[in-house]
C-alpha cells in the first residue's frame, strides 16, 4: 500500500487532487482512498489531504499519519508546518518550488528522496492559473509510479470538461520536469 498525505492551502485544490487519485486508481483495478482533513478553516489556511492506493482492499480506515509520500502543494508551508512529520524511512517528499531537492533537503535536514518542480509556474503556462493540484499530480506519479499518466485521463476530463486538456498537459510537463535527488 501506498499513502500520500498533501499539505496545501484551502482554495488549492488538494481534496480534488486526492478525489482524482482515488478515482483513476479504482478504474484502473486498484483498491484507494481520498479524503480530507480540515475543520473549519477558509480558503488560504492550511489543509491536509490523504491517499492510500493499494492491489488489494484497503481495510484501515484512519488517517494517515507514516505517510510513503508528502507532496506540498504551497512550499510556503515549510516552516510554518512540519510537513516531514511522521514519514515512513525513505519517504519521498515532493514539494511545489523553484527550488532545488537539495535547497529542500538542506532547509529541512531531511534524509528521504526529495523532489521538487514548479507546478505554480507550470499550471500559469498550460492553465492560466496558479493552481498547481493537477500539475503534482503527474509530480507525484513520476516519483511514486505506481501509475501512469494515461490512468488519469478519464477522471480529468469527467471533473474538468473542456478544460481538462490543459490540465493534462500540465501534468504531463510536471511529470516530465520534475527534479529528483535520492
Amino acid at each position: 500500500m501506498i499513502e500520500v498525505r498533501w499539505h496545501g492551502r484551502g482554495g488549492q485544490g488538494a481534496v480534488t487532487s486526492v478525489e482524482l487519485l482515488a478515482q483513476a486508481a479504482i478504474a484502473a483495478g486498484k483498491y484507494a482512498q481520498g479524503f480530507p482533513s480540515f475543520g473549519p478553516e477558509r480558503r488560504g489556511a492550511p489543509v491536509a489531504a490523504f491517499s492510500r492506493i493499494d492491489d488489494k482492499k484497503i481495510k484501515v480506515r484512519s488517517g494517515i499519519y507514516k505517510p510513503d509520500v508528502v507532496i506540498v502543494l504551497d512550499s510556503s508551508l515549510i516552516g510554518l508546518i512540519d510537513v516531514t512529520d511522521g514519514m515512513k524511512p525513505g519517504g519521498k517528499l515532493i514539494v511545489n518550488t523553484t527550488k532545488t531537492p537539495e535547497e529542500i533537503r538542506r532547509e529541512l535536514n531531511f534524509t528521504g528522496t526529495v523532489a521538487t518542480v514548479d507546478g505554480t509556474g507550470i499550471a500559469r503556462k498550460e492553465m492560466g492559473v496558479p493552481i498547481a493540484n493537477t500539475t503534482m499530480i503527474g509530480a507525484l506519479l513520476k516519483v511514486a509510479g505506481f501509475m501512469g499518466l494515461d490512468a488519469l485521463k478519464e477522471s480529468v476530463e469527467h471533473r474538468f470538461g473542456r478544460i481538462a486538456q490543459k490540465n493534462l498537459n500540465a501534468m504531463k510537463r510536471a511529470y516530465d520536469e520534475i527534479k529528483i535527488s535520492n
